[in-house]
């Protein structure tokens, strides 16, 4: 297949699902699910579709299912009890009314330093959600906000597997790469708030009515306390951040300290503690309440579940066009400099959309060329890592499954996602990539 077709061909996908769900108004499950079969049709053996369609139905699924589930029991509990409004009370007074935007990035940034993306924004939706109805913000914006801030740092930063992975290919200074990876994230995640805020500014408010007559009833309530309510959220991002933080102190220890950390920092053992904690926050344990939470959090994480999952069907078939490697080889005899590990991340993560595999498949193509482009000083080395971080941010969109986990958990439209979120995500890698850019000018 030769790199137009290819090309082509994820072009045409990507516009028909946005065709599909945007203007059609088709189920997203569906859209996704014919526009991969389609493609695979295309582009496969006929005895490797079916194969192919379930590999990356249930690879998604494996990945992510049981946080989902989790983090929507989490999510009902804090909402049925009052926590989040106790959480967006306590906020409120400290950042003020016109600071609430501000005060969940900054929430979502440090969050996302040890975390997945997905797990963090799962763990702190219901608490956007409250904050947004509280301060009537406009919910894409709050939205988008948050996302983009935990997005900035799972880009480019160690522990996260993607930059930890490149790193040990490449050869990175991990230590040197998370402190100048932090400052390169910190202008991408403004740039994202800067675009979701002038994107969003005319838009009609779309706070949800049903959550707003929530919210002014639960504040009649006697609500648990900051603390308290803070604890399902808090207890599981200490458990991941140990952990990571553990693996890097001592990677490959098989001592008795990292294998207990490595268990209960595991983001599904961390949730189910944060899950258990959330119990805690009704005032009366009664099994009743607590099966009634856990019928409507399964409900609620089912679709997102199945779409999150043809997400990856998608991707996984896009994958199989081979675009990305026909890519990174032609971009390879350029001359380009940190644009060739930008652009091929870039291409890479827009045709299978997870940000991990982008990065570290263009660390294995990118090792073997630092010699000759001139990178393979430990600075280089670093350049190139965050050149690829950069790339790896665009195009966040029907494919990447922290496009529908941000769509669903946030209750806004997938059109509003791709309009505000999505395109976010190309102003956060340019900005990244200027960062690194002027840095290559003063380093180098």
């Amino acid at each position: 297949m030769s790199l137009l077709y290819g090309l082509s061909l994820v072009v045409a996908g990507i516009l028909l699902i946005i065709m599909m769900t945007s203007w059609l108004k088709i189920n997203s499950f569906l859209s996704l699910f014919l526009v991969s079969l389609l493609l695979a049709l295309l582009v496969l053996p006929f005895q490797e579709i079916v194969p192919a369609l379930k590999k990356g139905f249930g690879d998604t699924m494996a990945s992510i299912g049981l946080i989902i589930i989790f983090g929507a029991v989490i999510g009902v509990t804090l909402d049925v009890t009052g926590a989040t409004m106790s959480m967006a009370n306590y906020i409120l007074k400290k950042t003020g009314r016109k600071n609430t935007a501000v005060a969940i990035s900054l929430t979502g940034f440090i969050t996302g330093l040890p975390i997945f993306c997905d797990s963090g924004f799962i763990v702190l939706s219901g608490l956007n959600r409250s904050l947004t109805a509280k301060s009537l913000s406009n919910p894409v914006f709050m939205s988008t906000a948050l996302a983009c801030s935990l997005y900035s740092v799972h880009c480019l930063i160690p522990p996260h597997p993607g930059a930890t992975a490149a790193a040990g290919i490449i050869g990175a200074n991990i230590g040197q790469l998370v402190l100048i990876g932090i400052a390169v994230a910190i202008p991408a995640a403004v740039a994202g708030y800067i675009w979701a805020l002038v994107l969003t500014r005319r838009c009609r408010l779309k706070t949800n009515a049903d959550q707003a007559m929530e919210t002014e009833e639960l504040a009649v309530k006697e609500l648990p306390s900051p603390g308290k309510s803070f604890m399902p959220v808090l207890v599981p991002l200490l458990l991941i951040s140990i952990k990571s933080l553990c693996d890097f102190l001592f990677p490959g220890s098989n001592s008795a300290l990292t294998k207990v950390t490595g268990l209960l920092g595991d983001p599904v053992i961390a949730l189910l503690i944060g899950m258990f904690l959330s119990f805690t926050l009704f005032p009366v344990f009664s099994k009743r309440d607590i099966n009634h939470v856990l019928t409507v959090s399964i409900e609620k994480a089912g679709p997102i579940i199945i779409i999150t999952a043809a997400g990856g069907i998608f991707g996984a078939i896009l994958k199989a066009t081979g675009v990305g490697e026909q890519a990174g080889t032609f971009l390879s005899g350029t001359g380009l400099g940190l644009l060739i590990p930008f652009l091929i991340a870039f291409v890479l993560k827009t045709a299978q959309g997870s940000s991990t595999v982008a990065i570290i498949t263009t660390a294995s193509i990118m090792s073997s060329m630092l010699n000759n482009l001139g990178y393979s000083d430990e600075t280089g080395k670093m350049l190139v890592m965050l050149a690829m971080g950069a790339g790896s941010m665009i195009v966040s969109h029907a494919n990447d499954s922290y496009f529908w986990v941000i769509t669903n958990f946030s209750k806004i439209e997938a059109d509003d996602t791709l309009k505000v979120y999505s395109t976010g995500t190309i102003v956060m890698g340019m900005t990244a990539f200027a960062v690194v850019y002027v840095l290559s000018l003063i380093l180098k």
